[in-house]
Order: C-alpha cells, then structure tokens, then sequence
C-alpha cells in the first residue's frame, strides 16, 4: 500500500521537475534587449532577440535595454572660476552600444554614468566664470559630453548627448544682476530719449529752416512782380502823357484859331505845324475829310526836357532789369522751387497791348462826341 503510495507521488515529482527544466532552459529575447548568459557564473554568451535555450538550473541571464535611456543628474553646487556660486542640474542621454563590456567592465553602467555626470558638471561650473556660465550653455553641454566619453566607451556605453537644465546663481548675485540689468535699460531709455529730443530738434530746424527759404523766394518773387507792375504802369503813364500831350496841343491851337476868327482881319496865317496836326487829328477829331488817309493815330516823341522830366529815358533800364529779375523767375519754376508767375501775372506786352486798346477806343470816342 505504501509502495503504491509513493509511485504516483514520485512520479508527480518528476514530472514537475522536467517542466521547471524546460521552463527554465528557455529564453524569450525580446527585440530591444540583449542578454548576457552565464553558467555557474561563467560568461558564455549574449542571448539575441527571440527563442534561446540555455542549461536549465546552472544558467542565469541579466538583460540589458538597447534603447536611447536617460539619466537625470541631480542639482549640483560649484563655485565659478570668479569665486560665485552656482547651482545646476542636467540630464544625459545615453546608449548601451556593447551589452557584453556594459555587464563585464562595469557593475552598474547608469550609477556610474550618473555619478560620472555629476563631477564633471562641477569641474566643468569651476572652469568658467559666472558670465559664461549663464551665457554659454552650449559649451558646458558639450565639454561634460566630451569628458563622459572616454570612460563611458570603455563601459560599451555611448553618452549621445547632454543638456543642462538650469544654472541659477546665489540669491545675492541674482539680485546684484537684477539691479544691473535695471541700472542697464534705464541708461538705455535715457539714451533713446535724448537721441530722440535730439532727432526732434534736428527736424525742427529743418522744417524752420525750409519755411525761411519758402518766405524768402515768397518775398523775391512778390518784389518782381511788383516791380514788373511798376514798370508796367510806367510804360502806360508814359504813352498816356503823349498822347494827352499832343491832344492838348491840338486843343489850343483850335481855340486860337476860333479867337482869331471872332476878329475883324479877313487874312489868317496858319502855322506848318498846326496844319499838320490838323491832318493827323482832322478825322479823328472832328470827322473831316482833312486826311483820307485811314492810318492809326500815332503818338509824337516828347522833347529831351520833357522825357527826362517824365522818366521816359529810364524805362529801357527798368525793363532790361526786369527781364532778368524774369529770367530767375523762370529758372526758379523749372527747378520746382517756386510756382510759375506766369500762372499769376499776364505777359507785359499783353497788358500794354490791352491799355493801347483801351485808348484808341476812348480817342475815337471823343472824336465822335466832338
């Protein structure tokens, strides 16, 4: 009985025995691992991803993670080349390149990268001053990668990169530069505001400066004009007065000869002169046929007295003068510094030719009134 007993208790046993063995002499790989297998604590082999077999009871693997992993650095005090301190913390991207050196030439590849990481951050703060540390983020990055790599490469490790995180200065220094940097963009302000009065001033002056030159080419070319309306007036008084001259000679001689008539004496003598009067103004005058002639009322030249006295002699002057006061004008408009005065004042000639016009009408109206 006890024979029967045991024979389906051992044989349980055996059967559980046989299905730990496979159980264990299997090993499932999978695809971002690696495994490094040992038996009675002797390295054989690196399992690869997928079915392996292995000695049942005297085989042990440790796996190790072939993927990009990272490693956060605690916060770390230095002190700076210029005697500051300085906090920071970082972290580093790494990779296990070679599973076989990572589980053979080191005994725990994160903890020593870490460790590793955090001197070299300190060594790295000691080297720079507080400027650059704060500045020149990129070159700490790069220098801590540079000093990981020649330990870590022998590990089977590949430190891909490194980022420090933050680099904070002592509460001291951090309001010292807070007051530098406010003293810094109040200077700033003050020369932006300065420059800008500066720049204000300057326009003004300008402005003001091309409002005296508008006035002044304003006054010059109001001086021409009138000038020109001067002479123009002068040139219409002058013809006037020989006209009304020659009208008044005419007028007195007329009476003259109707006092000689009222006399006794049958025999009158009549100067050259007043007959030829006579013959110009006859038509003109009175409408006879003295002068058949249909000629226009000329003026006759005053004597050398008679000009001086009206300034006849100086109008040649005055509109030789003119003209060339006209020609500034002229070269003022085409440069575009002052309006054209010919959109403001009529031609000279015109305004004579107009006022000559204008007394030959009243001429031959009092002739016809006469």
């Amino acid at each position: 009985m006890v024979l029967d007993t045991i024979g389906p208790t051992v044989i349980g046993i055996v059967l559980l025995v046989v299905a730990y063995a496979v159980y264990s002499s299997v090993e499932i790989v999978r695809a971002y691992e690696r495994r490094a297998h040992t038996v009675f604590g002797d390295y054989k082999q690196l399992l690869e991803p997928g079915l392996n077999f292995v000695t049942p009871f005297v085989s042990k693997t440790y796996t190790f993670d072939m993927r990009t992993q990272t490693i956060d650095v605690p916060t770390q005090e230095a002190i700076t080349e210029d005697n500051s301190p300085v906090t920071a913390d970082a972290v580093v991207y790494i990779k296990v390149m070679d599973a076989k050196k990572a589980f053979l030439e080191v005994d725990n590849y994160k903890t020593a990268t870490s460790q590793l990481a955090q001197t070299t951050l300190r060594a790295v703060l000691g080297d720079m001053e507080l400027d650059d540390t704060l500045n020149k983020r990129q070159t700490i990055n790069t220098r801590i990668k540079e000093e990981l790599a020649g330990p870590t490469d022998e590990w089977g490790i590949n430190v891909e990169s490194v980022e420090v995180r933050e680099v904070n200065p002592s509460k001291d220094v951090q309001q010292a530069m807070e007051k530098q940097t406010s003293a810094e963009r109040k200077r700033r302000a003050m020369i932006l505001e300065a420059r800008g009065e500066r720049r204000s001033a300057v326009e003004e002056a300008q402005g003001q400066k091309e409002s005296n030159i508008i006035k002044a080419q304003g006054e010059k070319q109001s001086q021409i004009l009138e000038a020109q309306g001067n002479s123009i007036s002068t040139v219409l008084k002058a013809k006037a007065a020989q006209s009304m001259g020659e009208r008044a000679v005419i007028d007195k001689s007329l009476n003259t000869l109707e006092g000689i008539g009222e006399g006794e004496s049958t025999k009158f003598i009549i100067p050259q002169e007043l007959s030829s009067l006579v013959g110009r103004y006859g038509k003109h005058l009175s409408g006879s046929d003295v002068q058949s002639a249909e000629e226009s009322l000329e003026s006759l030249e005053f004597d050398s007295e008679t000009q001086e006295m009206l300034g006849l002699d100086d109008i040649e002057q005055i509109i030789g003068e003119l003209d060339k006061e006209v020609e500034e004008v002229e070269e003022n408009v085409n440069s575009g510094q002052i309006a054209d005065p010919d959109d403001v004042v009529e031609d000279a000639d015109d305004v004579v030719s107009d006022a000559d016009d204008v007394m030959s009408d009243e001429s031959q109206g009092s002739s016809e009134e006469n």
